[in-house]
């Protein structure tokens, strides 16, 4: 969805698209706006937020993908998980907006499976055991 928003007169209107993007526990609303390639995740620079490199590696991959690192601004809302889930949803979202800012991108996104939702969780844990998998030692005598 496309908000163009209207400003004074003289002055110039940007383009905003908006997705979803989530990963594990984690959901992220992502605000694409055309710009200059700044990326915001809960109002700090994701530099900031995102405490590991790698991090900030997979929240680019979408626009490392589609060559457009310098087009847009992006500002993430995210909320609950961990930094890595975190990570996940927004880069999710991203490749969403995108898809919405520009269709032709979205058969190269889908190709590097950018568009898919990883369904992976954690295993809840079962009742008279120790967690998802492991069991309780076991003493014949």
């Amino acid at each position: 969805m496309a908000v163009t928003r209207r400003g004074n007169e003289g002055k110039q209107t940007r383009q905003r698209w908006y997705a979803t993007g989530r990963r594990k526990e984690a959901a992220a609303r992502v605000h694409l706006i055309e710009g200059t390639g700044r990326i915001f995740i809960n109002g700090r620079e994701m530099e900031d937020y995102l405490a590991r490199p790698i991090l900030s590696m997979v929240v680019r991959q979408p626009l490392d993908l589609v060559e457009r690192n310098d087009k847009f601004d992006i500002k993430a809302t995210v909320r609950g998980g961990g930094v890595s889930g975190q990570a996940g949803a927004v880069r999710h979202g991203i490749a969403r907006a995108l898809t919405l800012a520009e269709p032709e991108l979205r058969a190269s996104l889908k190709a590097a499976g950018m568009l898919t939702r990883d369904a992976r969780a954690k295993e809840r844990q079962k009742y008279g055991q120790r967690g998802a998998r492991a069991r309780f030692q076991f003493s014949k005598r």
